[in-house]
């Protein structure tokens, strides 16, 4: 009797393999677009502050040597910088779409930029 009760619970475990469903595919770009809506909810900087600080501090030693920066105007620089960024590729994103693309490519930056008139 108690082999009957171990041959029932296979075949039950083997009909429930068969019923089961296949796992759903997911859509293409759920993460993705999950990424989006998570960084557009938060008002924190993208850039890591360190390389961000060593780049300018590299670059106003080209100009100038001995020249030093404050933590609130390197704070100030990256906010600029990112929203720069983020208004750039928000554009080369529309130019990206009107060419009827999904992802943006160097062509679209160029274009972007020779829009708003900046310099090359």
């Amino acid at each position: 009797m108690n082999h009957h009760k171990r041959r029932r619970s296979v075949s039950r475990s083997a009909s429930h393999r068969e019923t089961a469903r296949a796992p759903q595919r997911r859509r293409r770009y759920t993460k993705a677009f999950a990424e989006i809506r998570h960084y557009q909810k938060t008002a924190e900087l993208l850039l890591p502050r360190r390389p961000f600080a060593r780049v300018v501090k590299e670059e106003l030693q080209r100009y100038c040597a001995g020249l030093r920066i404050q933590a609130l105007a390197l704070e100030a620089l990256q906010e600029a910088t990112e929203a720069f960024f983020i208004s750039m590729l928000e554009d080369s994103n529309l130019c990206a779409i009107h060419a009827k693309q999904v992802t943006i490519q160097p062509k679209d930056i160029r274009l972007a930029r020779r829009i708003r008139g900046d310099c090359s």
